[in-house]
């Protein structure tokens, strides 16, 4: 009973930033409350006891992520006092669209065979995928290090004041 009540109420704070994401009106706010999300999803792999895969979230979706999101809108400033406008006539389209995707996981997820039938015992362990990720898929891991390195001096880049 109590694993149902924190479930809830992790879920609740998911979903409540979640809206908080696509309602905000300020940008830094947003990136704030997709903070809160990710917090929130970790704790849900925490709950379901995949600590591995908690602390991922937050090393680098959390703690990467954001942090490159907060210097890309500190840096260009763009978007300085400029608020963001959500016209209430796109809100029954969003909730249209959202209603759509959520039944397309749900379907994806109860047909497929391998997922009803799948045990606990099939999932690797936290050593096997360091093994993976360090083994067979580290030039992916290191790409993908180079693309956000190249994301944030791109940040820099469009900062940079120039003058004539």
């Amino acid at each position: 009973m109590m694993s149902w009540i924190a479930f809830t109420v992790i879920a609740g704070v998911i979903l409540t930033a979640a809206l908080q994401v696509v309602q905000s009106e300020d940008l830094v706010r947003t990136v704030f409350w997709l903070a809160l999300t990710l917090i929130g999803t970790a704790s849900l792999f925490v709950h379901l006891d995949a600590e591995f895969l908690a602390a991922v979230q937050v090393l680098l979706y959390t703690g990467g992520v954001i942090t490159l999101m907060l210097f890309g809108i500190m840096l260009t400033r763009r978007g300085a006092g400029v608020r963001i406008e959500h016209g209430s006539k796109d809100k029954p389209k969003a909730l249209a669209c959202g209603i759509a995707l959520f039944g397309a996981i749900v379907y994806s997820i109860y047909s497929d065979k391998q997922t009803a039938n799948a045990q606990i015992s099939d999932m690797a362990g936290t050593e096997e995928l360091g093994q993976l990720v360090l083994g067979d898929l580290v030039l992916p891991f290191e790409l993908l290090s180079l693309l956000l390195l190249a994301a944030m001096v791109g940040a820099i880049a469009l900062a940079r004041k120039v003058d004539p």
